[in-house]
């Protein structure tokens, strides 16, 4: 794809955010205007997070103007906003690539730029590594900035307010801003605010504050901005007031899309000593209409016109695991009203919507908190509830203590619904569902269940909220295969695996394939090449001992296929069941090998990891010969 720079005269000739210091203040809303441009242009063709984006031009453009970077440290929280850091950054002409095999990684990626400080992908990361970063530089003695930029979102993170306490505690030169996008306050208090912001981080009051903050507190005007500013804050009374109890010096809130007022006041707040807090207020989407009137569905977008109003609708497909998950929720809640859903901020991902509209009283959405979602989840099971946790692969790694602590040691009936398994595809190394098995699967009184299809996905769903004990449903990302759905009463047998094929030998082998989880689609092109047994195994914790001795004395070689890591994963299972029983047997482990995997399609990242059916086959004959 090209994009004609001819129609973007400024942003052509940014290659780097040297470029952009050597352009005129004053023409800093033309930058943001053609690079909102080039940025809708760009996503448009290509596809990504687009929403965010948008709601950061300004931001970005200030930032990179007013610190020298790569020297000075930009920190972007999660990274969904950075495209127009990206483009800030020498990587305008392969924007296109973003997201696809071997093209730019869709988060700030350290491999990638020298501008990408942090690698990201999870939120609320940004203020503990800025404030690692700020206590580093003051080490090196080089006067080296550092700046993180963190969502009102990320900010609802336990992560976040450890490091705000800790860096206020320490106090080290660094600044925060906290970017608002849905705050809404009106145009004059707006205007007061960036007023006072630019006076307030100004010498003249720096110096006052740090002197007396009595001082600032006997300025009629300052208490106005304060009271006046309160009435249009979501949530946080007087922030001003949490954030300098917290150590930190508060400035705002600002008008987040007024360039030249961003790039004064943080050249004012750049000098300041120790930690500091820029308060911003942008717009999700700005620029963009249907986008600001619907940032949700325009966060991540497909290929679309941006003359029409709407993004295409995708063809008819087979319902999601997602869905699937969803609709069995609300039929779950419809007679079970013990039932109660947690999500960790991933009510749309996860597949909620309805199930939050029908059934308000038995959902939770508690931000972005996967530790508290877990042991919340503890509390309500010990009181009589029947908790279901929602949530990614990749985000569950983040409550795994709670998980051990506060679920498994007291044996509490949670199920967790485990989204994103396995490799998840454009998102990358931060989201590839690579070791839940891995590290679940040590942790005693766990009942861990991997579908094959989406039949098989709610009847392990029934089954594992009907038990005593914690249970695991592990499902990827994707679109089922069109299985008919059992009703909500239907269990099975824990522990029981079950047989697809009955195989032949093969180059005088008998040979079967263990599949665990949705690897059985590729698994049985595989095996009805091969003339090998297939079996499906359902659970990889209790493991079905039974069925494995059985395969053990009928076949002379074992293959087990997941798609997870091979390092502790499902495969790992069998192979020490077999050594604990002194069985002679060889056994293949096929998974996702000890590396992290890039982005790519689901389809391209299987296919390179040889967990397609010929990647299987040839696995399987290379270790045979």
């Amino acid at each position: 794809m090209t994009t004609n720079l001819a129609d973007y005269p400024l942003l052509a000739q940014i290659n780097s955010p040297k470029d952009l210091r050597n352009i005129s203040q004053d023409q800093l809303p033309r930058i943001s205007n053609e690079l909102r441009s080039f940025l809708l242009n760009s996503v448009s063709k290509s596809s990504g997070h687009f929403a965010s984006g948008l709601g950061t031009i300004e931001l970005t453009v200030a930032l990179h103007y007013v610190y020298n970077t790569p020297f000075d440290h930009l920190i972007w929280d999660v990274g969904h906003q950075a495209y127009p850091h990206k483009i800030l950054t020498g990587r305008r002409d392969q924007l296109h690539t973003i997201r696809q095999k071997d093209g730019l990684h869709p988060f700030p990626w350290r491999e990638e730029s020298e501008y990408d400080t942090l690698s990201v992908g999870h939120s609320s990361t940004s203020i503990s590594a800025a404030l690692g970063l700020a206590v580093a530089a003051e080490k090196e003695g080089q006067n080296r900035k550092t700046v993180a930029v963190i969502g009102d979102g990320a900010m609802t993170a336990g992560m976040a307010f450890e490091a705000l306490n800790h860096a206020g505690d320490i106090r080290k030169d660094m600044l925060v801003i906290l970017n608002d996008n849905e705050m809404s306050i009106s145009e004059n208090v707006g205007a007061l605010n960036n007023h006072f912001a630019k006076m307030l981080s100004g010498s003249l009051y720096t110096g006052l504050r740090e002197g007396s903050k009595r001082i600032l507190n006997n300025l009629p005007p300052i208490k106005e901005l304060a009271s006046r500013a309160e009435e249009h804050l979501k949530g946080m009374v007087v922030p001003s007031t949490f954030f300098e109890e917290l150590g930190f010096n508060y400035i705002g809130p600002i008008d987040g899309h007024d360039v030249k007022g961003l790039v004064d006041t943080i050249t004012n707040m750049r000098n300041l000593k120790g930690p500091q807090i820029l308060h911003i207020a942008t717009k999700k989407g700005k620029g963009y209409h249907a986008a600001e009137q619907d940032p949700i569905k325009y966060h991540a977008v497909p290929k679309f016109n941006p003359s029409d109003a709407n993004l295409p609708k995708s063809k008819p497909a087979l319902p999601t695991y997602s869905q699937i998950f969803g609709d069995w929720l609300c039929k779950t809640a419809a007679v079970d009203k013990k039932l109660v859903a947690i999500t960790p901020a991933m009510r749309e991902g996860s597949g909620m919507v309805e199930f939050s509209q029908r059934f308000p009283d038995q959902y939770y959405d508690v931000a972005i908190a996967e530790q508290h979602a877990v042991t919340y989840a503890a509390g309500l099971a010990i009181g009589g509830q029947k908790p279901v946790v929602a949530i990614y692969s990749s985000f569950l790694q983040r409550g795994y203590d709670q998980l051990i602590h506060d679920i498994a040691i007291q044996n509490l009936p949670v199920l967790f619904a485990i989204d994103r398994a396995g490799i998840v595809g454009a998102d990358g190394a931060t989201h590839q569902g690579s070791f839940d098995l891995s590290f679940l699967r040590c942790i005693p009184n766990m009942t861990i269940m991997t579908p094959a299809n989406e039949r098989e996905c709610q009847l392990m769903l029934n089954t594992g909220h009907q038990l005593s004990s914690p249970a695991v449903v592990r499902y990827p990302r994707g679109n089922g295969t069109g299985e008919t759905l059992p009703s909500i009463e239907e269990t099975i047998e824990i522990g029981k695996g079950r047989i697809i094929l009955e195989g032949k030998k093969q180059q005088g082998k008998k040979i079967a394939l263990l599949s665990f989880g949705t690897m059985l689609h590729e698994a049985n092109k595989a095996a009805t090449e091969l003339g090998a047994t297939l079996v499906d195994m359902r659970f990889v914790k209790p493991l079905d001992i039974t069925l494995i001795e059985e395969l053990a004395n009928s076949h002379e070689l074992l293959i087990t296929i997941e798609d997870n890591a091979i390092a502790g994963g499902a495969g790992s299972t069998v192979n020490e069941y077999i050594l604990s029983q002194g069985i002679a047997i060889k056994i293949l482990n096929i998974g996702i090998p000890d590396q992290f995997i890039k982005h790519g399609t689901q389809a391209e990242v299987h296919q390179e990891l040889g967990l397609d059916s010929q990647g299987i086959i040839a696995k399987i004959n290379n270790f045979i010969s």
